[in-house]
C-alpha cells in the first residue's frame, strides 16, 4: 500500500509522504508506487506534469474521483467528469469574471437549457445543479482562501522588513484612492500580489493533484507508457519546495515574483490552482477574496509570528496544507 499505508498509520499529511518519494527518486521524472488495488504513478517532473494537466488533457481529465449516484451535492465542477463536467464548467466560468462575481447562478436557469455547441450535449440547469455548484463554492471557496490568508500572515509576521514594505503600499494606496478600494486597485497592487504569490508557493492550498488516465499514452520525459485506468498524482508542494526551481525554498521571498524574476521556471512549476483545463474555477474570485482580506488586516494592524514547540508543521490532512502549531499576534496601528 505504500504511501498510502503510510498515511494512514503516522501523523503527517500525504503530501510529505509524496514529499518523501520526491526526495529520494531525484532523477526520476515518474514513480509507481502502491495504490491498493489500482496502479498509481506519481508524477514528479516539470514537463510530464504540464502534459498530465494541459498538454494531453484528454487522456487525463477525469479527477479519479467518481461521486455516489444520487448524491445532488456532488455534482459540483470539483466531482464531475465528461461531458457534463464540461458543459457545466463552461457555463460557471464566466460568472467569475470581475463583471459577474455579485450575480454567482439565477441568469442560468433563466437562459434555458445549457448545450455544448461541439458535441450537441444539453443539459437541464435545476436547483439541485445549481445548488451542488453553491455547496462547492463554499466548501472550495472559503477553506482555501483562509488557508492562503493565514500562510501570507504568518510569513508576515516572521519578516518585519517585508511587512512594513508592504505596509507602505498598502497606506500608499488608500492616500492615492480616498481610502476607497475597487477590484481593479486591488488586483493592480504590485507587491501584495508578489507576497501573495510567495505565500502560496510555500503554503499552497493543496498539496498534490489527482487524475485518472481515460486512454492508453505515454509521457515524454522518460516515455512512460501509462494505460487506462491508472491513477496518476501530480506533485505540487513539491515542486515549490525545489531549490532546483526556487533557490533557498524555505525562505519567504515575494522579489521571487516580482516582473524581473518571473520566467518560465515560475510558469512551469508555480501551480497553487492547479494546472490546464481543471484549473481553478474560482482562482481570480479566491484571488480578490485572500488579498482583501490581507488588505485590510495590515491597514489596521502589525503582525507577529508565534511558533509553538520549536517550529510550526503541518497538520494530518489528506489534501489540504494547513500549518499547525503557529499563530499570529495583532498589534493595533496608531
Amino acid at each position: 500500500m505504500g504511501v498510502f499505508w503510510d498515511f494512514l498509520t503516522k501523523p503527517r499529511s500525504f503530501f510529505e509522504h509524496l514529499y518523501d518519494v520526491y526526495k529520494e527518486y531525484p532523477n526520476e521524472p515518474a514513480v509507481g508506487i502502491g495504490s491498493f488495488f489500482t496502479p498509481c504513478l506519481y508524477v514528479r517532473d516539470p514537463l510530464n506534469i504540464q502534459h498530465v494537466l494541459a498538454s494531453d488533457f484528454n487522456s487525463f481529465y477525469h479527477r479519479g474521483i467518481e461521486p455516489n449516484e444520487g448524491d445532488v451535492l456532488a455534482e459540483t465542477v470539483l466531482f464531475l467528469n465528461g461531458k457534463k463536467w464540461k458543459l457545466v464548467r463552461q457555463s460557471m466560468t464566466p460568472l467569475f469574471t470581475s463583471t459577474k462575481l455579485k450575480n454567482i447562478c439565477v441568469s442560468l436557469q433563466s437562459g434555458g437549457k445549457l448545450k455544448d455547441p461541439e458535441t450537441g450535449y444539453e443539459l437541464d440547469p435545476t436547483d439541485e445543479l445549481l445548488a451542488a455548484q453553491a455547496f462547492f463554492f463554499f466548501i472550495a471557496g472559503v477553506e482555501p482562501t483562509a488557508s492562503a490568508i493565514f500562510a501570507a500572515l504568518v510569513e508576515l509576521g516572521k519578516y518585519s522588513e517585508i511587512q512594513r514594505k508592504l505596509h507602505e503600499e498598502i497606506d500608499q494606496t488608500f492616500e492615492e484612492n480616498g481610502g476607497k478600494m475597487t477590484y481593479d486597485i486591488v488586483v493592480n497592487m504590485k507587491y501584495l500580489d508578489m507576497v501573495m504569490n510567495e505565500a502560496m508557493r510555500m503554503h499552497p492550498p493543496i498539496g498534490f493533484l489527482t487524475r485518472k488516465c481515460t486512454k492508453d499514452t505515454v509521457l515524454p520525459n522518460g516515455n512512460i507508457k501509462v494505460e487506462k485506468g491508472t491513477k496518476i498524482l501530480t506533485a505540487i508542494y513539491e515542486l515549490h519546495h525545489d531549490p532546483k526551481y526556487y533557490p533557498d525554498p524555505e525562505v519567504f521571498d515575494p522579489e521571487r515574483f516580482s516582473r524581473d524574476n518571473k520566467n518560465s521556471t515560475i510558469d512551469m512549476t508555480y501551480m497553487p490552482f492547479g494546472k490546464g483545463g481543471r484549473i481553478c474555477v474560482g482562482m481570480r474570485y479566491a484571488q480578490l477574496q485572500a488579498k482583501s482580506g490581507v488588505l485590510y488586516l495590515l491597514r489596521h494592524f502589525s503582525l507577529k509570528t508565534i511558533t509553538y514547540q520549536g517550529k510550526s508543521t503541518y497538520s494530518k490532512e489528506q489534501v489540504q496544507v494547513r500549518l499547525n502549531n503557529v499563530d499570529v499576534e495583532f498589534t493595533p496601528r496608531f
